[in-house]
């Protein structure tokens, strides 16, 4: 890792929120009705189902053919408020290990109620899931493939505490 000046960092930081964040009130409706869904890849299709349905609790809501790419499944978790999680598997392409890169994924942050946050953080423990908590309200851990995926006990729009919708 190459060395960064942090206060040069938090000048152009600072310099950008300046520059386009607008208050509250001040700012348009978003273009958007909201998140459809988020597709990750699957290597194994029942071990992913397992693994966010039985371990997370989210609930399978449809398993289905891929239109692009005959034989492989796509299929959908219900992660609340009307949002899914999704995931394709690909038969026969050899695809690799997540990897993080630029315009890559880094994680998916997803909110739970804080009673149902400490239990799973149990089943994660019960399930030898490496993981690691942080500020008593966030979990992380990888998914069978690799990627990472956030619980948080805060609610939508809020992140620690601050209001970020």
């Amino acid at each position: 890792m190459t060395s960064v000046d942090l206060d040069a960092v938090r000048r152009e930081r600072d310099r950008i929120r300046d520059t386009h964040l607008k208050p509250a009130g001040q700012r348009p409706p978003s273009s958007a009705r909201g998140l459809h869904h988020t597709a990750l890849i699957s290597s194994d299709v029942e071990r992913t189902v397992r693994f966010y349905q039985d371990l997370l609790e989210f609930p399978l809501t449809e398993l289905i053919e891929n239109r692009d790419y005959p034989g492989s499944s796509h299929f959908f978790f219900d992660i609340g408020n009307g949002n899914l999680l999704a995931f394709f598997d690909f038969p026969g392409l050899d695809v690799g290990p997540c990897a993080e890169v630029l315009g890559g994924l880094h994680h998916i942050a997803i909110s739970v109620d804080p009673q149902r946050w400490q239990r799973l953080v149990a089943k994660l423990d019960e399930a030898d899931v490496e993981h690691a908590v942080h500020s008593d309200v966030s979990v992380y851990f990888r998914d069978p493939d690799g990627a990472r995926i956030e619980l948080i006990a805060d609610p939508l729009g809020e992140m620690y505490g601050s209001q970020v919708l």
